[in-house]
């Protein structure tokens, strides 16, 4: 048969020459899968820098809270802030019913003024009218002796009589009794005095009472105790407010905490001062700095967890209470060390980590010791070598099976 020939009968039957190419190249390449293995992309022991941290998340805390009630009972008249509002030390937050308490100032005041009124009577007119009356006494005295000695001496030289005597003994005891009331009445409106005690007693109530009374009135206005958000509000027009009721809730403005239940199994690596990056739930792409301040000493024993706390010394403005938060506390770190990815460890969590690894072209278990673990790495201790090739365990690869590893 010529070639022309031959080429023609091919040419004829063209589609089933081809489908025989298709075959026996299908096959081949079936042949050579079989006989070299599939090929796998694998992870590569490397030298890097890592982080280990310990993942948690939580929500946002002020250190504490301040419970804003009233000391006196009364009617609410209006409330003059709304919830969520932020509120600096000395702003009016609630005012109360006030008539009452503003008679009892008048009432106060009026006290005082007339306890004062008897303090300035006793300088300005007692005690001067006393000593009057004690100087005149005196001279009264002084006039009432001379008398009783002239009139004594009469009598013993035989010029007067013994009722004459008796009339100036007389006067001369009245004379004294004079000067000892005057004395008395100069003393009792000093200042040491009785009645200067007792005025001024009086003027220290009054002005006590008065204190209590304004004192009264101004918790009539509920004003905020230091700066902060408001995050409740109980109250509204017409409430009787009564001590002990908290009426507002009060968020202090300043640091900020995130309070974290993190696994018990992690308490070992956890120190305070460690720093941690942490973000809101709300704002994922915004993030910011915290430190741990606080480890709680027990276990909640329900949750097999550890109470955490960590303060934020510059909270951003979009933190509010209560705020879900997702927190890396970076726990510790190591450079230029031996690392893997994650997804080509076996086991990491038992005592017996393991790889895929692969020796004369076949998957080959090879056990592991593990160090830090990041976010996508862990370090590599033992078992690999730099440059040593890893099988991801969701490659299907199972051991001993004959792979083609390809780098990615």
């Amino acid at each position: 048969m010529t070639g022309a020939k031959v080429w023609g009968a091919l040419w004829s039957h063209r589609w089933f020459v081809l489908a025989v190419v298709v075959a026996l190249g299908i096959g081949g390449w079936q042949g050579v899968r079989l006989l070299l293995g599939p090929s796998v992309v694998v992870d590569v022991v490397k030298r890097g820098d890592l982080v280990e941290t310990v993942v948690a998340s939580g929500h946002v805390e002020t250190p504490f809270r301040v419970e804003i009630g009233s000391q006196i009972t009364g009617t609410v008249n209006d409330v003059l802030v709304k919830e969520g509002e932020h509120v600096a030390k000395g702003q009016p937050l609630i005012a109360l019913e006030a008539r009452e308490l503003k008679a009892a100032v008048v009432q106060s005041t009026g006290a005082v003024a007339q306890a004062e009124a008897r303090m300035r009577q006793l300088a300005e007119l007692t005690l001067p009218s006393a000593k009057e009356a004690l100087t005149q006494a005196k001279a009264n005295l002084l006039n009432a002796q001379q008398t009783f000695d002239r009139t004594s001496q009469l009598t013993q030289n035989g010029y007067a009589t013994r009722a004459a005597l008796d009339d100036a003994q007389k006067v001369l005891d009245v004379a004294r009794t004079q000067v000892r009331t005057a004395e008395f009445q100069v003393y009792t409106a000093s200042p040491e005095g009785s009645d200067y005690v007792m005025a001024q007693t009086q003027l220290n109530q009054a002005r006590a009472n008065l204190d209590t009374a304004e004192s009264r009135l101004g918790y009539a206005t509920i004003a905020a105790p230091r700066d902060g958000v408001l995050i409740t509000r109980n109250v509204e027009r017409g409430t009787v407010a009564q001590p002990g009721k908290a009426l507002l809730v009060l968020a202090p403005a300043g640091e900020l905490q995130l309070v974290l239940q993190i696994d018990e199994r992690n308490l070992g690596k956890l120190a305070l001062g460690q720093k941690a990056v942490a973000s809101a739930d709300a704002y994922p792409d915004r993030r910011f700095a915290a430190v741990v301040s606080y480890i709680n000493p027990g276990i909640d024993i329900s949750r097999a967890s550890v109470e955490v706390k960590l303060t934020v010394s510059d909270p951003p403005d979009y933190l509010r209470q209560d705020m879900t938060v997702s927190v890396d506390i970076s726990v510790a770190e190591r450079d230029d060390t031996l690392v893997l990815p994650i997804r080509s460890v076996h086991d990491s969590l038992s005592g017996q980590p393991w790889v895929l690894g692969i020796k004369d072209g076949r998957a080959s278990k090879k056990p592991v010791r593990l160090g830090l673990r990041g976010n996508t790495q862990f370090e590599m201790i033992d078992g690999l070598a730099e440059g040593e090739p890893a099988i991801p365990a969701n490659s299907g690869v199972v051991t001993g099976q004959r792979v083609r590893a390809v780098q990615p």
